[in-house]
């Protein structure tokens, strides 16, 4: 909570603690005025940390308002979820051994590959760069910051700017094979797929040039730096 003040992330954990409280009982609480803290919930509110719940009615009069944390404010606490699948990774390697590892990568690449498969077109009636752009969408939804370019030659890449399990990948290199894997087989049998960077052998994102299987094969020196590729849609982060 770094980018808060002290008094407003004593009032972020007091709502953490709690289902909610009205400005009263956390003014209470802290030893601040009420207009003090709801000056400080108001300000919360517009970062959409909190919100405003509807209480139960004390006497006459409207019902006091009472205030929660939203799902927004959980990224101020600790989250250990990179290390738990490190540490799921390294557990199944233990137990069931790296064949075993392999079966259970396995059963998530088809059920990654039946959902992808209803989101993406028919590959047998829709053009490449259709299909590329819809994935990129897809990978996007997903925490990948994707982006389908057009190359000059026809080709087109499948840029993603992040990796939202590069943990994972560090521990296991079979999450990279699968997923290069899933684009082949989702796109349709019509294309090519090559991994031109790659975030786990040092580059700065990963992509991946995809042809059409009559297509002469190109090697990508630089998404960045080409000024003839042109972004055909980017799909921005969810």
């Amino acid at each position: 909570m770094a980018d808060l003040t002290d008094a407003k992330r004593r009032i972020v954990e007091r709502l953490k603690r709690v289902e909610s409280a009205t400005a009263p009982e956390l003014a209470a609480g802290f030893g601040l005025t009420d207009t003090a803290v709801r000056q400080h919930l108001e300000a919360l509110e517009a970062l959409g940390l909190v919100e405003r719940s509807a209480s139960d009615p004390v006497g006459r009069g409207r019902p006091p308002v009472a205030w929660r944390l939203t799902p927004l404010a959980t990224s101020f606490f600790p989250d250990r979820h990179a290390d738990l699948t490190v540490e799921l990774i390294g557990s199944i390697r233990d137990a069931l051994g790296e064949k075993g590892l392999t079966k259970v990568l396995g059963t998530r690449a088809k059920a990654q590959e039946a959902s992808y498969s209803m989101a993406l077109p028919d590959p047998e009636t829709t053009p490449l760069a259709e299909r590329i752009a819809r994935l990129a969408e897809v990978r996007t939804a997903e925490g990948y910051l994707a982006e389908a370019v057009a190359e000059p030659d026809g080709a087109m890449l499948l840029v993603e700017h992040h990796c939202p399990i590069a943990d994972a990948a560090r521990s296991c290199s079979g999450f990279c094979q699968s997923e290069l894997e899933l684009f082949r087989r989702v796109l349709g049998d019509d294309v090519v797929v090559e991994r031109t960077q790659h975030l786990m052998a040092g580059d700065q994102r990963c992509a991946y040039r995809i042809r059409t299987a009559d297509a002469p094969s190109r090697t990508l020196v630089s998404v960045s730096s080409s000024p003839l590729a042109a972004p055909l849609r980017s799909a921005p982060s969810r």
